[in-house]
């Protein structure tokens, strides 16, 4: 956050409800930044190698867990089409993205990663960065340089808000 706090940039953090729980700290200061906070389950579980109810419950908890924010990103970009139709109704906003720097695999360098942002950002791309332990010193890296490209190149970040 301190990154994005130096760009003045807000961005939206598609929480596993479980970590916020773990970090309520981490929970606040996304809040208090006013960055926007989705939805992106409880557990972290694979939708399509569970039953819908159990789905929908994931979600529930973690919408419950996370101020009650209807943004929400199926973990690993899947869900069956009868999961999706339940949450739209529901009234949740389904977002996935279209640029992943990849920065969880440890195969991507930096360069490689600020590569893959710089050819496919276009207008109203949603970019996916990661926080976790393993994608984070690539992350961290590339991040500063990817706001920097953008901001040159006439884009203008912002967070999701419904």
């Amino acid at each position: 956050m301190d990154i994005l706090r130096q760009y003045n940039v807000k961005a939206t953090f598609f929480m596993v409800a479980e970590n916020a729980v773990k970090h309520p700290d981490v929970y606040a200061q996304v809040v208090a930044e006013g960055h926007s906070v989705g939805n992106h389950t409880y557990h972290h579980v694979k939708g399509y190698k569970m039953s819908h109810a159990k789905y929908i419950a994931e979600a529930e908890k973690g919408r419950e867990v996370l101020g009650g924010t209807l943004l929400f990103r199926p973990p690993y970009g899947r869900l069956w089409p009868w999961q999706q139709i339940a949450l739209l109704r529901k009234g949740y906003r389904i977002y996935l993205w279209d640029v992943l720097p990849h920065d969880y695999n440890p195969d991507y360098s930096p360069e490689r990663m600020l590569d893959i942002v710089k050819r496919y950002t276009r207008s109203g791309s949603i970019i996916t960065f990661h926080d976790s332990i393993k994608s984070n010193e690539r992350m961290l890296e590339v991040l500063p340089q990817a706001i920097e490209w953008w901001q040159q190149n006439g884009y203008e970040v912002l967070s999701i808000r419904y």
